[in-house]
């Protein structure tokens, strides 16, 4: 994207790398141009595939409010009612908050898979 900023660009592979690094995390295409991160099934992140300048993620309810409340951070598209936020201005964030959010997606979204299934995960 042209309109992308080298720091925008480099939160977005951050980010990337991060959903991609976490135990059990899968990433396939949905929708034709959404990637999709998963654990067990579950979305915990998304983007676009084409790199443009947004990413999706699960939160705690309680930081919801706060986070939307920000500029470049809204309610996720078809996702707020589970409390997901969109970055719309990866610039919203530093890298340090951003990787945590994700993170916190993540175990989000473990903590609702099988006990079964999070002792398969945590095996790989």
């Amino acid at each position: 994207m042209a309109t992308k900023t080298k720091a925008a660009a480099t939160l977005a592979t951050t980010l990337r790398a991060v959903c991609a690094a976490l135990p059990g995390a899968t990433q396939d295409v949905k929708w034709g141009e959404v990637l999709v991160f998963s654990v067990g099934d579950k979305m915990f992140a998304t983007t676009h595939t084409d790199g443009g300048d947004s990413f999706c993620f699960k939160v705690d309810e309680d930081r919801f409010l706060e986070l939307t409340d920000r500029p470049g951070i809204v309610p996720a598209p078809y996702l707020a009612r589970a409390k997901w936020v969109q970055i719309t201005d990866l610039k919203a964030l530093s890298h340090e908050e951003a990787a945590a959010l994700v993170k916190r997606s993540y175990q989000l979204v473990f903590a609702k898979l099988t006990k079964k299934l999070q002792r398969e995960i945590g095996h790989e």
